[in-house]
């Protein structure tokens, strides 16, 4: 056990020490404090120790709110105070495009916020039947383990949902399939809450019974998985619920399938996209590409603008979910859709589609490197990049700016996920 000086948070929320120069990552640790720890792992460039005691302690270290936080892996920041997270993020922001992409932004954005609770619409919940436990446990993955942690409730899912976990617990403890279902996943629209049971055997007709009348006390939506996301289906036919979430400065109504991919948090992708588009400052009549484009969350938003759009996407399942979006809401006449694999190796991802004024992307945590590698030279005058992962912005970044004839115009946080070390954020890029 040795006492230490705490620098920093790593990006995965640990307190960050040095000793001769060497990083020691402390869980549990918060910048500005005096620690005790312990190392349990060395390395020959760092080691990572268990936080003992906090000898001074910082002002921004506050009482976790949820019981099973340290047990639960679902969060790794709640005793570190939600504006201090998000200071914290900009700084892992701004320190990747420089340290990575030697690249700074001629302006930092001011930081996107939400609701620190409550927020996740989206989870995924392991299950496990553990006769030692009492039964079945269904929840999020203890820190740092296989297991699953022994929960009844989750602070960072709404109220509602979180009351599901212990009657969960009891239903699966009770069906004849109990060993052979190993996830619930969750999923939230303004009017229907889902959850889609991944099943690996066929249900008894008293597992369905029993199934059915938890839909009805707790007035939830069931869907079965047995295979790939694909297969998900209502366990009741005629109650198919209407699954969307809106964006009303838009006027926008934007359905999803429960198993497909949409934003966690739904009240902060409404400011995204409205910083997005502000941004990005589409005028009617110029052409806009969305690459990755998902459902259409912000191409369908950018039609509104009176800008022609093109969202593209390799889901051939999301392209006709795109496109049914953009019939339902009016815009088929600016708004169209096509499928390409944007991570392909060789040959032009875009080609053929035409020039544009501009483009937004809002990859996943591998980045757009084909995609920026593919831009012309008379490629668009202004770039959106919304990112999940600041390693990959930063990569990204330094091919604009060094390779591209870009410069970085402005940068800033988006918490998406409090509570965690998860680092969302959202770039500009200019000719």
């Amino acid at each position: 056990m040795e006492t230490l000086n705490v620098e920093s948070l790593d990006q995965e929320g640990r307190g960050v020490a040095r000793r001769d120069g060497k990083a020691i990552f402390i869980e549990g640790a918060l910048p500005g404090e005096e620690v005790t720890c312990s190392v349990y792992r060395k390395k020959p460039s760092y080691e990572v120790a268990t936080l003992e005691a906090v000898i001074r302690e910082s002002a921004s270290r506050v009482a976790p709110r949820c019981p099973h936080f340290g047990n639960c892996g679902g969060c790794s920041l709640q005793h570190f105070d939600a504006r201090a997270q998000v200071a914290v993020k900009q700084r892992v922001l701004e320190d990747s495009l420089w340290h990575i992409g030697r690249v700074r932004p001629e302006q930092m954005l001011p930081a996107i916020y939400g609701s620190a609770w409550g927020y996740r619409h989206r989870a995924r919940f392991t299950v496990r039947h553990v006769p030692k436990k009492g039964g079945a446990l269904v929840g999020f993955h203890e820190k740092k383990s296989s297991y699953v942690a022994d929960m009844d409730s989750c602070e960072v899912l709404p109220p509602r949902t979180s009351a599901l976990i212990r009657p969960l617990r009891d239903l699966v403890g009770a069906l004849s399939i109990r060993t052979r279902l190993p996830q619930i996943e969750v999923a939230l629209g303004e009017e229907a809450d889902v959850l889609v049971f991944r099943v690996l055997e066929p249900l008894l007709p008293p597992d369905v019974e029993a199934l059915r009348a938890f839909e009805e006390r707790h007035g939830i939506h069931i869907y079965l998985q047995p295979g790939g996301p694909e297969t998900a289906h209502p366990l009741s036919a005629e109650r198919t619920p209407d699954l969307f979430y809106a964006l009303p400065e838009f006027d926008l109504k934007i359905r999803f399938a429960p198993t497909e991919f949409t934003q966690v948090n739904h009240a902060v992708n409404v400011v995204l996209v409205r910083r997005a588009l502000g941004l990005l400052d589409a005028q009617p009549g110029e052409r806009v590409a969305d690459l990755f484009c998902g459902v259409g969350n912000f191409t369908l938003a950018i039609a509104r603008s009176g800008a022609s759009v093109v969202g593209v996407e390799g889901s051939e399942e999301l392209v006709r979910r795109a496109t049914q979006n953009a019939e339902m809401n009016g815009l088929s006449a600016s708004a169209s859709f096509v499928t390409r694999d944007l991570y392909r190796g060789t040959g032009d991802p875009l080609g053929g589609l035409g020039r544009f004024d501009l483009m937004l992307i809002d990859p996943p945590r591998d980045g757009a490197i084909h995609v920026i590698h593919a831009l012309p030279d008379d490629g668009p005058r202004r770039l959106v990049y919304v990112s999940c992962n600041p390693g990959t912005l930063a990569r990204d970044a330094a091919v604009l700016v060094q390779t591209r004839g870009y410069r970085l115009s402005a940068a800033g946080v988006v918490n998406m996920f409090p509570h965690t070390s998860h680092v969302e954020s959202i770039a500009v890029f200019d000719r």
